[in-house]
């Protein structure tokens, strides 16, 4: 009799940030993206002969602030190493990394996790420098040639390294939004997968359930989003279910996610740290990083994603779903915070910002950053609308105007004469002549028929433009339809 083995996936993660500093970690070359290819390099890092590096200092500071922000010990001495290999596009042969004595180490993230959180270890965080960009041409898996960009060797690297703490695709996907979200926080990454600043490299293996005992790993690449992350991970999962079903053997190796078939492929075996012949980098000192430093650094730490969506749970009421939207950037956070404090209304302020104003940006591909709206601005339109000079359906109306036009909401309403009526004398007149049309429903409604009374302050709010008090407008329906004179007692 046969019995189904249950696997359980053991993951972990290597997460390679390009830190916004405005030069490479070892020249004085631009790390701007988007430049014309190989306008960007030097003797340095084109790795020509006799071509000394120098450590830029604003590329350590970032690399503390994050590991201080992860709860990570810092290496009061740390040292450079040669990290020793050839690939195309690697013109020194050779890339100067971190191995024995990284920059930092045991620090962890807390990840959501079927309802509750789990703590993610972070194994050690070091510095890097980044290799080329290849080009190719042809298909991934046969190109007829490659074209070589060195624009991107050089750029500084953190490389930080999670224990084989997560256990599904969905926690990894997580954890790397959670990291993400830090990164950006602190202003040391933009975070842009697309551009390759944030790149992410999977170890998955699968074991027994209840096992303690490590399965034989199989390392991912080649993932630009926290979907293809996802994907290929259940993918490499299901592959590895399949190999060991059939008594098969898992083979150590570099695979590559293919995004347009949804599957991974060979790449090469892996390669183990003898492989790379790891040696100090002569021509770097060790780098001492002292308490003060380390101080300085720490003071200035923001406030970081986690305790933010604790604050705005705990001070402005919302829902946990409004926290986990408005707090996924720092910029949108700060926008959402300045606007709610402005109008006084919490949840309006949330509801405006993640429905119109992210619904109009996402459609446009605009940031946050980008809007044309700034926030002293949409709280004074929400201000008009609690104050109940305009309605909600007007509020809409002026909002699009705000967009397309960056005006004020008062100019826009005073252009427009889109002030809201409330006074009664005016609405009765416009609400006697709908009942004079739609005897109908105002038969139905005193049969007992309640939803006409809908229809009719539809037609009234339709009658006036959208810019009658619908509150008014249903009360003096309410007095009409019961044979009542307004303001009377019938």
């Amino acid at each position: 009799m046969s019995t189904t083995v249950t696997y359980e996936a053991v993951i972990g993660l290597e997460v390679h940030a390009q830190l916004l500093t405005r030069s490479k970690i070892f020249c004085g070359c631009s790390a701007a993206f988007g430049a014309p290819p190989n306008s960007q390099t030097c003797p340095v890092c084109l790795g020509m002969p006799g071509a000394l590096p120098v450590l830029n200092r604003r590329a350590v500071e970032f690399a503390i602030k994050t590991a201080l922000a992860l709860g990570c010990d810092i290496t009061p001495v740390c040292r450079f190493h040669r990290k020793n290999y050839f690939y195309p596009d690697m013109p020194k042969n050779y890339q100067i990394s971190q191995y024995e004595l990284p920059l930092a180490w045991r620090g962890s993230i807390e990840v959501p996790a079927d309802g509750t959180t789990r703590r993610v270890r972070i194994h050690r965080l070091h510095l890097e420098e980044d290799v080329g960009k290849l080009l190719h041409a042809g298909t991934l898996q046969a190109a007829d040639y490659s074209l070589v960009d060195f624009n991107r060797s050089g750029v500084p690297l953190m490389e930080i390294v999670s224990e084989p703490d997560i256990r599904t695709p969905e926690e990894a996907a997580e954890y790397l939004r959670q990291l993400r979200a830090i990164l950006v926080y602190l202003k040391v990454c933009d975070g842009n997968m697309e551009e390759g600043s944030l790149r992410c490299d999977a170890n998955v293996s699968l074991r027994r359930a209840g096992s303690e005992e490590l399965g034989v790993k199989a390392e991912v690449k080649n993932m630009n989003s926290f979907k293809s992350v996802q994907k290929a991970l259940a993918y490499e999962i299901q592959r590895q279910t399949q190999v060991l079903e059939k008594g098969g053997k898992i083979v150590q190796e570099t695979r590559l996610w293919d995004a347009d078939q949804e599957l991974t492929l060979p790449m090469r075996s892996k390669e183990y740290a003898h492989d790379y012949r790891y040696f100090p980098e002569p021509d770097l000192v060790p780098l001492a990083i002292s308490q003060k430093w380390i101080d300085e650094i720490r003071a200035t730490l923001p406030e970081l994603p986690q305790q933010r969506r604790a604050r705005f749970a705990r001070e402005y009421g919302i829902p946990d779903y409004d926290v986990a939207v408005l707090t996924t950037s720092r910029p949108l956070a700060d926008y959402y915070e300045k606007v709610a404090k402005s109008c006084q209304e919490p949840k309006l302020a949330s509801n405006w910002v993640m429905v119109e104003l992210l619904g109009h940006l996402n459609k446009d591909g605009r940031e946050i950053a980008d809007s044309p709206i700034p926030p002293a601005e949409l709280a004074a339109l929400l201000g008009l609308l609690k104050g109940g000079s305009i309605s909600g359906k007007i509020a809409k109306t002026v909002f699009e105007q705000m967009y397309l036009t960056g005006k004020s909401a008062e100019l826009i309403v005073k252009e427009q004469g889109l002030i809201q009526i409330s006074d009664q004398d005016a609405l009765l007149q416009i609400v006697e002549e709908v009942l004079a049309k739609h005897p109908g429903p105002v038969a139905d409604y005193r049969k007992g028929k309640v939803q006409s009374l809908t229809f009719l302050v539809g037609m009234v709010m339709k009658s006036s433009r959208g810019k009658a008090n619908p509150q008014v407008v249903g009360e003096l329906l309410l007095t009409r339809l019961k044979g009542e004179e307004p303001g009377g007692g019938g």
